[in-house]
């Protein structure tokens, strides 16, 4: 199954990004030398989808007049405004309300660069029947992992080690148009939407072990343009 349309919420102030989100939406700070949402769309292109509606808010006029109708990427880019205050829940419901007519469709947050196989995503939530999978990933600690011993003595450091038996979510997510149902007016969809669908066992989770980063903090801005300033596209 080949995905066709997306709905990529960009719509954040970026406020641990400051200064730099001061004059800019966060979706438009550069990384190796591209829009953080450019990088995005053009994955979402390559993959099959066509169609993507753009949830904006802060500063939204300078995302429309860059990314205009889309064409230029290959794409059919609509836009949908929301509040910032409206967290992700308002973000979604007003996008799919107004804009998304297809069952099944990708759903993510703008600020979330990865190398997800969009089609085989697609053939596991087509098989488990959810009302919306959720990406994840290891959780990759902050902190210098410390390996002990049954003694207590330290035989290692381990710098950004991953923790292998805690999962995160990505904000990377397949929904089915039926999610209007559990989408609040305002919140976000940890807090409320995730809630519902997990305990009427609604909800699935589809294990990614490949590129992740998100971008929230200078530091992973820089993370970022390290790694993508070699290549030209997510891979």
């Amino acid at each position: 199954m080949r995905p066709s349309a997306a709905v990529v919420l960009a719509g954040g102030a970026g406020v641990r990004l400051h200064p730099l989100t001061t004059d800019s939406p966060k979706a438009m700070l550069p990384i190796a030398g591209k829009p953080i949402l450019q990088w995005i769309l053009e994955w979402l292109a390559r993959q099959g989808v066509s169609r993507v509606v753009v949830g904006v808010a802060y500063q939204k006029e300078k995302i429309v007049d860059y990314f205009q109708d889309g064409s230029r990427f290959g794409l059919d880019l609509v836009y949908s405004t929301h509040t910032v205050e409206g967290g992700t829940a308002e973000g979604f419901r007003l996008a799919i309300e107004r804009h998304v007519h297809d069952d099944t469709f990708i759903a993510m947050n703008g600020d979330e660069l990865c190398n997800i196989n969009l089609e085989s995503l697609l053939a596991y939530h087509g098989k488990h029947k959810s009302t919306a999978t959720v990406c994840v990933s290891p959780l990759r600690s902050p902190f210098g992992v410390v390996v002990m011993d049954d003694d207590n003595r330290i035989l290692e450091f381990q710098e950004k080690s991953l923790v292998g038996s805690v999962y995160v979510s990505m904000g990377i997510y397949v929904f089915q148009r039926e999610i209007l149902r559990y989408l609040p007016e305002r919140g976000d969809l940890e807090r409320t939407t995730f809630v519902s669908l997990a305990k009427e066992r609604k909800l699935r989770a589809y294990r990614h072990s490949g590129l992740w980063i998100t971008v929230n903090t200078l530091k992973d801005l820089k993370e970022a343009d390290r790694i993508l300033s070699s290549q030209n596209e997510l891979q």
